[in-house]
């Protein structure tokens, strides 16, 4: 029971300030006069003033509250190096027990592990979350049980008490970790980019471990290479991408004896590979209604650099026009197919015929320059099956289908074939149709495909677009003239620019466009694995092996022709290895390195400053479980050996009554009396002065 004065005035409280400003006066100007009962009728008005005041007793019931101490263990991947999780069980049933010996405390456990989206250790966090959901003149103490690598140190809580830290880890302790310090998302194919890798030691490095180490490079987890490289120091690579779309670097450190962990040791690089230009060169044969339409396509493209050689004159017409006005500038046919040849990445024969302007030699350095990896695609007209042909020139070594020199008029709708809707050039090309289909076209060449892939057909499923490899090259054939009518929205049109966009790709190699594809997308920790395929068998199984080794068999569902998709829930973030057959691919789900491995040896740094603004203190566990103590709000609340709680005495307050001081007839009372006995002393000494 706890005893108080209240006060629960009868008038505004400024009132009784008045008045006792004003007795005071009074009092003042009594003294002054010499009146002798001025100090009775002062303690008459004090009375009055404090009968105004209306003061009573109040008595409360108080029931004593426990204090609390909130621990927060750190169960993130790093503390699960080593010997931490034992030592962190260790502490908590130390703390558990330290906490049970005090008189009136209990003790809240909470756990954090790793943070959403590789955020880290969120330990302020759970301490704030912890300490709002308890009462904060309860809280004596909070504890932490971590390695120290805490990650969201701005969101530090106002803390009413101590903050400690049981430190995990051991004294002899060290990592060896590799560090990119720098990699471009984008890079051109052809010139070199420059990344900056770092390998570092941290901790107690023993003295037998060396100074230089072995980093493995692997580009698309194909042909790893090894080199011996120094610890400590900044390596610049150079590097040259070796296709267009997305290259996965991967990057390996062995792994060194005693090290904590090696889940820092790789890291993976991802380089979007994009050429500067595209240089395309269009050889057009006979003028005709969609040759404009190949130019303005090609040149619509900011990134393709176009050069355009067309005959505009053929030999044979004689009209006795001097040669001299006939062309500005003579063509450079030399220069363009024989010595700069190998600097275009494609080369378009649109409706051209052998007419004696390209010599045969030309040719056959067109057919060596696609053996090497060059591109060439026909767009045929009539000639194709004349006797003026290419097919009739060194290049039908190369192309993959051979003419019967029959040309099929009347329309016709194009069509996909059965492979078509599986090959990543004409897959879901049907999608983009107008209402009521594709618009038609009106000729087309009749060919006898003995190379490649046919994917699209015209009347009586006649091949109309063929695909070929030849050796590092690619071939294409389209065997119309009439593709242009689709530019022209003639009948609606159709997906011309979609369908030439994809085809330069497929031609350019480009890896989203390949026949035969694995991928894996990554949203979270969800990993989809993306498998496309032309063959009408369907893929097995694909194999993923996490960054612990542990493999996994995925099955495939088919979603569309020729793209089959599984999900899969990543553990943990790492790498993950994706293989089926001779595909193989590695993907990065969070970051290689995930934050919780970028610092592994455990450290009182981070958290110095949070716990010396509470006087809490820091301790190794390597060093012993420390002992509990109460100490005084304000102390210094830790010391060799030992951690301190402040008690904080809270209670509830149960019952409350309040009682007057005094009734109101004994203000009355007293204040009669001593203005009486004042009046009765004032009026005999009046008296004795008058006698």
């Amino acid at each position: 029971m706890m005893q108080s004065l209240v006060f629960a005035p009868l008038i505004p409280w400024p009132l009784i300030w008045g008045a006792l400003a004003f007795a005071l006066v009074l009092l003042a100007l009594a003294v002054v006069r010499g009146l002798s009962g001025w100090g009775l009728r002062a303690v008459a008005a004090g009375l009055v003033l404090l009968a105004l005041a209306n003061p009573a007793l109040q008595e409360e019931d108080r029931s004593p509250q426990s204090d609390i101490v909130i621990a927060v263990v750190d169960d993130s991947a790093s503390q699960h190096l080593s010997d931490r999780p034992a030592q962190t069980e260790r502490a908590l049933a130390a703390l558990q027990a330290e906490v049970a010996a005090l008189d009136n405390t209990e003790l809240r456990v909470t756990r954090v592990g790793d943070g959403p989206e590789d955020a880290g250790t969120l330990a302020m966090t759970a301490l704030a979350e912890a300490l709002a959901e308890e009462p904060r003149a309860r809280v004596a103490g909070a504890v932490i049980i971590s390695d120290g690598q805490v990650h969201d140190l701005d969101l530090v809580p106002n803390l009413p008490a101590p903050l400690h830290v049981l430190l995990t880890g051991a004294p002899e302790d060290w990592d060896r970790r590799l560090i990119v310090k720098n990699a471009p998302a984008f890079a051109i194919l052809g010139e070199e980019v420059m990344l900056t890798l770092r390998i570092e030691d941290q901790g107690a490095v023993p003295a037998s471990i060396g100074p230089m180490a072995e980093l493995t490079i692997a580009v698309d987890a194909d042909a790893p290479q090894t080199y011996t490289v120094p610890v400590g120091e900044d390596l610049e690579l150079p590097v040259t991408l070796p296709h267009g779309g997305m290259n996965v670097l991967q990057f390996t450190v062995a792994g060194a004896e005693g090290e904590l962990t090696d889940r820092n040791n790789a890291a993976v690089v991802q380089i979007n590979g994009v050429r500067d230009r595209l240089r395309v060169l269009l050889v057009s044969g006979e003028p005709h209604a969609g040759e404009r339409v190949w130019r303005n396509l090609l040149k619509s493209d900011a990134s393709v650099d176009l050069v355009h050689f067309t005959i505009l004159r053929p030999p044979e017409k004689q009209d006795g026009i001097p040669v001299s006005e006939l062309s500005l500038i003579a063509f450079p046919t030399r220069e363009l197919f024989v010595e700069k040849i190998e600097e275009f990445d494609l080369i378009v024969f649109d409706r051209y015929s052998m007419r004696g302007i390209l010599p045969m030699s030309y040719m056959e350095n067109i057919v060596n320059y696609v053996r090497g990896g060059g591109t060439v695609l026909v767009a045929a007209g009539p000639e194709y099956g004349a006797v003026d042909s290419l097919w009739r020139s060194p290049l039908a070594e190369i192309l993959p289908a051979d003419p019967t020199a029959r040309v099929i008029e009347g329309g016709f709708q194009p069509q996909l074939t059965d492979l078509g809707r599986r090959h990543p050039v004409t897959e879901g090309l049907e999608d983009l149709a107008p209402e009521g289909g594709w618009g038609r076209w009106f000729r087309m060449v009749d060919v006898i495909p003995r190379a490649g892939q046919v994917v699209m057909e015209g009347p009586d499923n006649r091949p109309l677009l063929i695909l070929n490899r030849v050796e590092e090259g690619r071939v294409a054939i389209l065997a119309s003239d009439h593709a242009w009518l689709w530019g022209r929205g003639y009948e609606g049109g159709g997906p011309q620019l979609e369908l030439l966009r994809r085809l330069a790709h497929w031609m350019l190699k480009e890896p989203e466009l390949e026949e035969e594809t694995l991928t894996g997308t990554v949203s979270g920790q969800t990993l989809t694995v993306i498998r496309r395929s032309i063959e009408e068998t369907p893929p097995g199984d694909v194999t993923i092996t996490g960054p612990d080794g542990a493999e996994t068999a995925l099955p495939l569902v088919e979603i569309s022709p020729g793209r089959h998709e599984g999900v899969f829930e990543a553990p943990s973030v790492g790498l993950y290895r994706l293989e089926q057959g001779a595909l193989s691919r590695v993907v990065a789900v969070g970051p290689s390195s995930p934050r919780e491995f970028v610092e592994t040896i455990a450290s009182d740094e981070p958290l110095a400053d949070p716990v010396a603004a509470t006087n809490g203190g820091i301790l190794r566990l390597s060093d012993g479980m420390p002992d509990l103590r109460t100490v005084r709000d304000g102390r210094p609340a830790s010391g060799r050996g030992w951690i301190g709680v402040t008690p904080r005495g809270a209670y509830v307050t149960q019952d409350v009554r309040v009682a007057a001081l005094l009734p109101g007839w004994a203000w009355l009372l007293l204040v009669a009396g001593f203005a009486i006995t004042a009046w009765l002393i004032e009026g005999r000494k009046g008296a004795r002065r008058a006698g």
